[in-house]
């Protein structure tokens, strides 16, 4: 039996209709989160609808990628992991303009929109899970996946910590812990993709 190639071809199908969900989940959650983040004067809400807006174009980078040769492959996840440093040291400045300028964020917003967020990054984490032993993209969306999670559950603790304490440290605290996790997912990849094999 000669072989096709049908298996493979189903298989980056596959992968292309995960891609398409979890860009959509990105890109609407960085559009609801950077609103909410103004509005509520909160570093969190902001440092995470800029991952969001990572992880979608990340997820877009990906979805061009598959399919593709290995060295196309390898620049696209080169690509996502410069942008997640780019968007990492982005948020830290808005840290330190925001430490700077002062304000109190609103905690009841960071614990609502950052429950929301953590429900829309677990349904993406689930997905790509599935992929997750593929190629360097599916390799880095599982990452940044894994690192939304985390930073969600952050966003909801730092809430809490802001309408107890009255005070606007824990909002920048967790602004910039999530952009180092943006930072260090950055780096991994750029050694994931720079390892990768022809």
């Amino acid at each position: 039996m000669t072989d096709c190639g049908c298996e493979l071809e189903a298989e980056n199908d596959e992968q292309r209709k995960t891609l398409r969900v979890v860009l959509a989940i990105n890109a609407a959650m960085f559009l609801i989160e950077v609103v909410t983040g103004i509005l509520a004067g909160s570093t969190g809400l902001i440092a995470d609808s800029l991952d969001m807006l990572a992880d979608a174009s990340v997820y877009a980078i990906s979805l061009f990628a598959v399919g593709r040769t290995v060295g196309i492959r390898r620049k696209a996840a080169t690509i996502s992991g410069a942008l997640q440093l780019a968007l990492g040291i982005g948020v830290l400045v808005e840290s330190y303009r925001r430490f700077v300028g002062g304000g109190e964020p609103i905690g009841v917003a960071m614990i609502g929109m950052g429950s929301v967020a953590l429900i829309a990054n677990t349904i993406c984490l689930k997905l790509i899970s599935k992929h997750k032993g593929g190629d360097v993209n599916f390799r880095a969306s599982y990452i940044f996946s894994a690192n939304d999670v985390i930073a969600n559950i952050g966003v909801i603790i730092s809430g809490l910590l802001v309408l107890w304490l009255g005070s606007q440290i824990p909002d920048l605290s967790i602004g910039v812990i999530i952009a180092m996790i943006v930072v260090w997912g950055g780096v991994r990849i750029l050694k994931d993709a720079r390892n990768e094999r022809e």
